[in-house]
């Protein structure tokens, strides 16, 4: 083949992986955004709503806030905030933008380390329109996903680049684009393991021939050191950034315990995980935002299903590793999908879901390898493989594709994310609390109270459903079942300062002020610079009349937020 006819090949596959992924996202940018995450991350987040400024990118490298340290995710938002505002769909589109980009990008990378053009494109199409990647596209916050695998790709063809002429420049940009992955989620801790896997196949970099001789060829083994010293830098850089995530997450005290999460219960759902979500790749119904942990409940997963579950993840292991010499394709995509998931499998249980469909978008690539090559091997031993194929692969990327837009729909506003993730999950309890949430804004507190209610009748201790309930009775100024919700919800978590304000806002309604003052002085020893508890503590002491207690909380108002309290000072005279 000649070389314009190869460039053209490879330009006119690139424009329908980006045909797929617009066709697959149209409606994403008439979405608004979720109050699951986006607020925090921003369009209640006072450093993103501020666009690009010295003061923000000083903070993006400094906070551990959200649990997380991804500086390049908070500058990424604060760029769209800077050309767009808050206008949602554009902050959707710019993730579907990078989500086209990724795909190209893997077909390229794919192609270049393979020289297979049309099984890279299938790899690229399969992950450009998989369902299960909705959740990492149509979700604002997820933002570190589709940026951090940008990065991710992009380390995987500068290594090719290294490969073919290695050199120290290289190996720079190797590491340059590793570390801005790094900077930008995590879950890039693993590709040193996935570099690893490609010196084998496809770079053939581990036989004795080198990468010019098919990996099938015998295994030189005293090649392998070498290769993992020379990743050295990079395996530093991963360790270095699981050190500092695992502090991050621990300070929000976003990882659970033992106490919390057995051990046993661990391993257990990660096993049946692993086999889910090739369940769900294979055949992607029923996903949701959010799968609740069985035991975040009380409630265990059954031994069988945990034994199934690791006698078929063993058996797919076998399997491959027994075809891996013949077909190393197998060996690479099944070890990718299970390494790359390693971090994410529930072992170090961050939060209470069991799994995330958002988890998939890179170890799914491993998957899609194998399916692609596989396939293609044992189509070729028939007659009509060159008609079978083609038509094989376009049913299964327009099936896939046409399922995606129907799950895109499920993200277009908060009622249908939580509405469809109750319909399709059982005792989902944060999706009922997060419906409760929405039907509160749009002032709907009968219906919110329900919705509450629901969440706990399945987990009763579910300290932030009880105080959301407590607004929903406020909202009612049904005053004495809104302090009860507070005082349950504040047992299980007294370090809810807004509990203590809406408790003593409650108190204060019914004229009950020493209640009231206890209430905001709580809140007040968690947060001393609350100015709402101080305007309350303030209002509430003049009410009684103490006016020394007054004039003096009036002080620590004006210290922590002048405006206020100059407002205070007009309308009730508190500091003349």
């Amino acid at each position: 083949m000649t070389g314009g006819s190869s460039t053209a090949k490879t330009g006119l596959i690139a424009f329908v992986l980006l045909v797929l992924v617009l066709a697959s996202y149209a409606r994403v940018g008439h979405f608004a955004f979720v109050d699951f995450d986006d607020s925090e991350y921003v369009y209640e987040n006072p450093q993103v709503r501020a666009g690009l400024t010295l003061a923000g990118i000083s903070w993006a490298f400094t906070t551990t806030y959200a649990a997380n340290w991804h500086p390049l995710t908070w500058l990424s938002h604060m760029a769209d905030v800077q050309m767009f505002g808050l206008e949602a769909g554009w902050h959707h589109r710019m993730n579907v933008l990078i989500h086209a980009l990724n795909a190209v990008l893997l077909f390229l990378v794919l192609s270049c380390m393979t020289g297979a053009a049309w099984r890279s494109a299938v790899v690229a199409a399969l992950f450009a329109v998989h369902p299960l990647h909705v959740e990492s596209v149509a979700w604002v916050a997820e933002r570190k996903d589709v940026l951090s695998t940008f990065f991710w790709l992009l380390t995987m063809g500068t290594y090719a680049g290294y490969v073919r002429r290695p050199g120290t420049w290289r190996y720079l940009g190797v590491t340059l684009s590793f570390v801005l992955g790094l900077l930008s989620k995590p879950m890039l801790v693993t590709l040193p393991f996935v570099l690893l896997l490609l010196d084998y196949w496809p770079l053939g970099r581990l036989t004795s021939g080198g990468p010019s001789v098919s990996a099938s060829a015998p295994i030189s083994w005293e090649r392998a050191p070498g290769l993992v010293i020379e990743k050295i830098p990079l395996l530093v850089l991963a360790a270095g950034s699981s050190i500092v995530t695992y502090v991050a997450q621990a300070s929000k005290a976003a990882t659970a315990s033992l106490e919390h999460f057995p051990l046993g219960e661990r391993v257990s759902n990660a096993l049946v995980s692993y086999v889910l979500y090739l369940v769900r790749m294979a055949w992607p119904t029923s996903l949701a935002v959010f799968y609740p942990h069985p035991f975040s409940i009380g409630l265990h997963i059954p031994m069988w299903q945990a034994l199934a579950a690791g006698v078929a993840l063993a058996a797919l292991t076998l399997l491959v590793l027994l075809y891996g010499r013949l077909r190393p394709y197998l060996a690479v995509g099944g070890l990718w999908y299970v390494g790359t998931l390693v971090p994410v499998i529930g072992i170090v249980q961050v939060g209470s879901q069991a799994m995330a469909d958002r988890y998939t978008y890179v170890p799914l690539i491993g998957i899609f390898i194998a399916v692609a090559w596989g396939v293609a091997d044992l189509l070729g031993r028939w007659r009509y493989h060159q008609l079978v194929g083609p038509a094989l692969g376009a049913t299964v990327i327009l099936g896939l594709l046409l399922a995606t837009r129907a799950q895109t729909a499920h993200w277009r506003d908060n009622a249908s994310i939580y509405t469809h993730a109750i319909a399709v999950t059982q005792n989902n309890w944060l999706a009922w609390n997060n419906l409760g949430n929405h039907q509160l804004n749009r002032r709907d507190p009968r219906q919110a109270i329900a919705s509450f209610q629901e969440a706990l009748r399945i987990k009763p201790n579910y300290a932030d459903a009880w105080y959301n309930a407590g607004i929903g009775f406020g909202q009612l100024n049904d005053y004495p079942r809104a302090i009860a919700s507070y005082e349950e919800a504040l047992r299980l978590d007294p370090t809810n300062a807004d509990g203590w304000v809406y408790r003593g806002l409650a108190h204060q309604a019914i004229g009950q002020y020493r209640q009231a003052i206890a209430c905001y002085e709580s809140a007040l020893r968690l947060r001393p610079a609350d100015a709402v508890a101080l305007n309350n503590l303030v209002v509430t002491h003049a009410m009684q009349g103490n006016r020394g207690e007054a004039l003096e909380a009036y002080q620590r108002l004006r210290a922590v937020d002048s405006v206020r309290a100059e407002e205070l000072l007009r309308a009730i005279g508190v500091g003349r």
